[in-house]
């Protein structure tokens, strides 16, 4: 039986065209015009010519970028930025994004098939698109006895416990326009335990999670988080004991600075091996995925969620899986250190920009920002790029021990959390002393 392709019609495809238009005019208009205006009302506006920036004329300046450089920093220097944005959740949702999409090719390649493919003609590049608009779209069913009120607000705390994680990670140095603060939302004395506190709030959620929906694959999943979760935090914990010890600080940009010479894992590589392994169980990662092992209990704790909720609970999970490889980066990869990769820019540049013989005007200019600093700022920008390399290393080996390692048993997975990574754990902090009282570290971290 042979199949007729359908014939293309011209009429047919200018009426999705101008359908699909008419669509992005109204939901420009009626969304994102009122939502950019009720925006700029909350932001700090900048002084322009002596004068207060009003939101109808900072409106207006979007339209012309070369006026709007001096919105752009007030943009930028915002709290809502940096929460919403940069280094916040946008940012971390992106990288969650780049990693499903490359763990999904990287297992095709392990075990020899295609992965993605039809969804973008790059290696299936659009195929995380077409996976948001399917969940989006999918029916959201929740189970007849369920408690619905913590079954519907479970996925939410469980994505916005996930955003308070990256909320203390410092992802780049603050550069001279930002007097030298840390890109990170909340730069807190006591960070580290800040994190270990936001840690804590995820076997709550799973447990809540799966008990909401009463039903018996779920709640086995959520036991088994709870035992995992709580037996692989405590030598999760220690293992960052060493570098407190070092270090003398709890704050985690005063960590990065301590490395400024060399990384803590050079020193202290079982402390850095203990925290990777109690990682993977806390990640609820292979070899380490019981509450979820589909061979055994369907999806384990996420078995009855449908629709946009499995999709945040999953947007969650990756969220804190760049999190926590971002942490280890941040602890014994020396951070955003490193050798200088980005270009500065001389000053002729910034005052007259590139230019090219023949040319009527620079073919590249540097904006100023109104304090006289260049918005290019090299420290800032070589930091970003090596803590982005750095945790995309750790991201790597991450999804590489999913292809590789098979699923232990949780007799096994319980022995390793509360007798081996325990005692490596104390190994590290006596390796941690010996090095402090021999004089070798001072307490700073400094030869």
């Amino acid at each position: 039986m042979s199949v007729i392709a359908p014939k293309f019609r011209l009429g047919y495809f200018l009426k999705g065209i101008i359908d699909n238009a008419l669509w992005i005019i109204v939901l420009v208009t009626l969304i994102v015009v009122p939502l950019i205006q009720v925006l700029l009302i909350y932001i700090n506006l900048p002084v322009v010519d002596g004068e207060l920036l009003t939101p109808f004329l900072a409106f207006t300046l979007i339209f012309h970028p070369e006026l709007a450089v001096p919105l752009v920093e007030a943009i930028i220097r915002s709290d809502l930025f940096h929460i919403a944005a940069f280094p916040g959740f946008g940012f971390a949702a992106l990288m969650a994004a780049a990693v499903i999409f490359v763990e999904r090719k990287m297992l095709a390649k392990l075990q020899l098939r295609v992965g993605p493919f039809y969804c973008g003609k790059i290696e299936g590049i659009f195929q995380l698109i077409a996976d948001g608009i399917k969940l989006v779209s999918k029916e959201i069913i929740i189970p007849d006895k369920a408690d619905k009120p913590i079954f519907w607000v479970a996925p939410l705390l469980f994505v916005g416990a996930a955003a308070a994680f990256v909320a203390l990670i410092p992802v780049a140095p603050g550069g001279e326009e930002f007097d030298n603060m840390p890109w990170v939302v909340a730069d807190l004395d006591v960070g580290l335990i800040a994190v270990f506190a936001v840690i804590g709030f995820f076997p709550i959620i799973t447990v809540l999670s799966a008990w909401s929906s009463n039903s018996k694959y779920p709640f086995i999943g959520g036991i088994r988080a709870l035992h995992q979760m709580v037996s692989f935090e405590i030598p999760l914990i220690l293992s960052l004991l060493g570098v407190v010890i070092l270090t003398g600080t709890l704050n985690l940009n005063e960590i990065v600075q301590s490395q400024t010479s060399f990384p803590w894992i050079l020193f202290l590589p079982v402390g850095a091996i203990v925290f990777f392994i109690a990682m993977l169980a806390e990640l609820e990662r292979i070899p380490f995925d019981l509450p979820e092992a589909e061979s055994e209990i369907v999806a384990g704790w996420l078995t009855e969620f449908s629709g946009m909720m499995y999709g945040l609970v999953q947007l969650g999970s990756y969220v804190k899986l760049y999190a926590f490889a971002a942490l280890f980066v941040t602890i014994f990869l020396a951070g955003y250190n490193g050798p200088s990769i980005y270009p500065d820019f001389p000053q002729d540049i910034i005052d007259d920009g590139i230019i090219i013989p023949g040319m009527t005007g620079p073919l590249l200019t540097v904006k100023p920002f109104t304090d006289g600093t260049a918005v290019l700022d090299q420290e800032m920008i070589n930091g970003l790029i090596w803590f982005v390399l750095k945790t995309a290393a750790v991201i790597f080996f991450i999804l590489l021990i999913r292809g590789v390692f098979p699923r232990v048993r949780i007799d096994m997975l319980l022995h390793i959390g509360w007798y081996k990574l325990i005692g490596l754990a104390f190994v590290n902090i006596f390796i941690a002393l010996g090095l402090l009282y021999s004089g070798i570290l001072a307490p700073a971290g400094a030869f």
